[in-house]
């Protein structure tokens, strides 16, 4: 299958419905968090979107890593490839090593796995929204049928690293930057044990599951490439830390869990928050809009699932008042109104943002700002531009409240 052959309906778009409920959730929200919720009918707002591409999933079948190959590829048949986005050939040496062009995606790169990866994150979210509301098995087992092809099947699957993503032809055959690719499992992790109360997956299906999730994790937190990426200086850094926190509370690691709590607090805090709550790393990009906004729904996502009573990351401060609030009322006026944005547009796809950017339900709820929450209802949650997906990988948010 081409890339070109990738249609909407094969991304199978995502639609999220939230059951809000006065219970503290196993993400870890604080109490004000869940009490809020109560106030917040989104499985009202969402139920008939979640149920419609739900429909859709339930006539696609897996497809994954296996499917596909590129001859640019130093990996095995298994083994996840991408490139990097914004590297192309030389002009002055066209077959020597890519040159970079910032903010400028090559459409001759091979995106195949990364697209596989992305229609896998829209099925099993949609299908495990669905059987949450509806409670029909249907929709279990077809989402059990995506995690076997990908996670147990030995002819179909995919191993557990990110060796060989975003390589550049002539410089790298894998860097620690690819590893943003998966954050597109982080809302397949959260889905699986909300499928346990189906019949989809016997005990051995889940354990075996979760032990992928586990060889995966322990790969992001020794490998060479894994360090790499939590130690990148913007976005890339925030999406480590949001994949292996929920990679680690799906497989109960709790030094995990713990270290990525201490690190945003400790690194990403103070190191990537301006006094005025803005990202600067991400205001330097030529997409500042879309990077700033897909780097807030990735700490908010990491404070969603971080959060405890005892540890509320969305009311923590430094010690000069930076936090999540202050990054919230840096931002949230640009999505209510962009044309108030201030700094350059986006050299590309600036007109497909914002979206239904979870940071502001999340926020919302748990800081107790029914304006972001009224201004989350009135965006976009279904982007068709094959882009915008790929920016915006939290869609479902009945499974995180």
């Amino acid at each position: 299958m081409s890339r070109d052959s990738i249609s909407r309906r094969e991304f199978c778009a995502g639609a999220g419905t939230l059951l809000a409920t006065a219970a503290v959730s196993e993400s870890g929200l604080v109490r004000s968090f869940a009490a809020n919720a109560e106030k917040v009918n989104v499985a009202e707002i969402d139920r008939k979107r979640i149920l419609s591409a739900a429909q859709r999933c339930l006539k696609e079948e897996p497809i994954t890593v296996t499917a596909y190959s590129s001859p640019r590829s130093a990996g095995g048949k298994h083994d996840y490839f991408s490139e990097g986005d914004y590297w192309w050939p030389d002009p002055k040496n066209p077959n020597g090593p890519y040159i970079q062009r910032d903010g400028m995606s090559n459409p001759d790169n091979f995106v195949a796995h990364r697209h596989a990866m992305i229609r896998l994150s829209l099925q099993v979210p949609a299908l495990a929204a669905a059987w949450i509301v509806a409670k029909e098995e249907r929709y279990a087992a077809h989402a059990a049928k995506h995690l076997r092809a990908w996670f147990l099947d030995s002819a179909k699957l995919m191993n557990p690293n990110l060796q060989y993503a975003q390589a550049i032809h002539g410089r790298f055959t894998g860097r620690g930057t690819g590893i943003i690719d998966t954050i597109h499992l982080v809302e397949v992790a959260r889905s699986i044990p909300l499928l346990s109360t189906s019949k989809a997956l016997t005990a051995a299906e889940k354990e075996g599951l979760k032990k992928w999730f586990a060889d995966y994790l322990e790969w992001m937190t020794t490998a060479k490439n894994g360090q790499d990426e939590r130690d990148a200086k913007n976005n890339h850094g925030t999406c480590w830390i949001m994949q292996v926190a929920e990679f680690a509370r799906y497989t109960g690691n709790r030094e995990q869990t713990d270290y990525c709590r201490n690190r945003l607090k400790s690194v990403l805090f103070p190191n990537q928050i301006a006094a005025d709550g803005s990202f600067p790393q991400e205001l330097r990009r030529t997409k500042p809009y879309n990077y700033c906004l897909f780097n807030l729904d990735a700490m908010a996502t990491s404070c969603q699932i971080l959060s405890t009573a005892e540890d509320n990351l969305w009311t923590y401060k430094l010690p000069d008042g930076r936090g999540m609030e202050k990054v919230m009322a840096f931002i949230y006026p640009f999505i209510a109104d962009k044309k108030k944005w201030p700094y350059p547009p986006d050299v590309e796809y600036f007109d497909q943002f914002p979206l239904r950017q979870p940071s502001l339900l999340f926020a919302g709820l748990a800081l107790s700002r029914p304006e972001y929450i009224a201004t989350w209802k009135t965006l976009n949650p279904d982007p068709t531009v094959q882009e915008a997906i790929r920016n915006y990988p939290i869609r479902q948010p009945i499974l995180w409240v």
